[in-house]
């Protein structure tokens, strides 16, 4: 039975789901997967950090966060910043959820890095990382034997990248077309039933889907790393999202989505790309959606992405409503994949 030693880097929503989903499945795992784990380490922004080389006690990790204490009170080593966890905690699996970094992808690049420098195998929903360092951090990996999975960047626990990497051998992705950002898609539904824009994004930041400042969404910033995080892996181009041809939904009016309503349509951000030889045009931005369109019917924080291969002349995957359960779901499947398949 395998014996994996855990180490979390980041601990909000996604990262306690996790923790949640790990002690659910833990049985599942050792039965099914021979797969038995301790959670070494934990680091977080505003609760410190905690290494415990025997395993932490995660029930007592969970309780201090969510209470508002620090995690120093279970662990003694005087660690001063992320990179330096990622240096001295004894594991075999770093599991990164840091915070995206559009620009350049730091430093959740250099977390991954040292992880894989130090024989661990590097699983991340850091599109960050993705876009910015795809080819150096798959190629450290290969070199060093190790996984570098990446499942939750991209429609949280969707299997898109494993199915490309697994069950589709000998495809070429030709385009792709979708709906990949659920916090517009919800405030364009909510325009759509008679709220102002303001409003809609202030829902959004109330349940914890937008942040304070909402324009990562509303810009399309998120939809656009999400488009050049699928094209740089599934197309092999590479590409950021400052690349992507982006326009928001600020400009959407009222009275544009009452007008598409009463014609039978749909507002929607929608992104597009498509090969172009060794090139690639990449695009976010709305448009009216008809009905006979499958972006038509995705309602509130769903998603979907219509991809067109050269084998599959038209494959759909939706995810419904995700929240932290399911990005955490994707975090878990890499682990599993990883341990299975070293």
């Amino acid at each position: 039975m395998s014996q994996s030693r855990l180490a979390l880097l980041g601990f909000g929503n996604v990262g306690r789901a996790l923790v949640r989903l790990l002690k659910r499945k833990e049985a599942e795992l050792k039965e099914k997967y021979e797969i038995n784990f301790t959670v070494t380490g934990i680091a977080t922004r505003r609760h410190g950090f905690a290494i415990s080389p025997n395993g932490l006690d995660i029930e007592k990790a969970l309780a201090l966060v969510e209470s508002g204490q620090s995690l120093y009170e279970i662990s003694k080593y005087p660690l001063t910043d992320s990179l330096d966890f990622v240096h001295s905690v004894p594991a075999d699996v770093l599991i990164e959820i840091t915070p995206v970094n559009l620009q350049n992808g730091e430093p959740a690049i250099s977390h991954l890095q040292t992880a894989l420098d130090r024989n661990m195998h590097a699983i991340t929903a850091n599109k960050g990382a993705i876009v910015h360092a795809y080819r150096e951090l798959s190629e450290l990996a290969q070199a060093k034997g190790r996984k570098f999975y990446f499942e939750s960047t991209v429609m949280d626990g969707a299997p898109i990248f494993s199915l490309f990497r697994s069950a589709l051998p000998a495809t070429q992705l030709n385009s792709l077309r979708g709906i990949l950002n659920s916090t517009t898609n919800l405030i364009l539904g909510r325009m759509e039933d008679g709220e102002s824009f303001e409003d809609a994004v202030k829902y959004c930041q109330q349940i914890g889907l937008a942040e304070t400042d909402p324009s990562i969404d509303v810009d399309g910033w998120d939809a656009a790393i999400k488009v050049a995080t699928l094209v740089t892996v599934l197309m092999g181009l590479p590409l950021t999202p400052q690349e992507v041809d982006r326009t928001g939904v600020r400009s959407i009016t009222p009275k544009m989505v009452a007008e598409a309503k009463e014609r039978g349509k749909r507002w929607k951000l929608v992104c597009t790309a498509e090969r172009d030889g060794n090139t690639v045009k990449s695009r976010v931005a709305p448009e009216l959606v008809s009905p006979s369109s499958p972006l038509y019917s995705v309602e509130g924080s769903s998603s979907i992405v219509e991809f067109h291969t050269d084998t599959l002349s038209s494959l759909s995957i939706v995810e419904g409503n995700p929240g932290p359960e399911t990005t955490a779901y994707g975090l878990l499947a890499d682990f599993i994949n990883a341990i299975r398949d070293q």
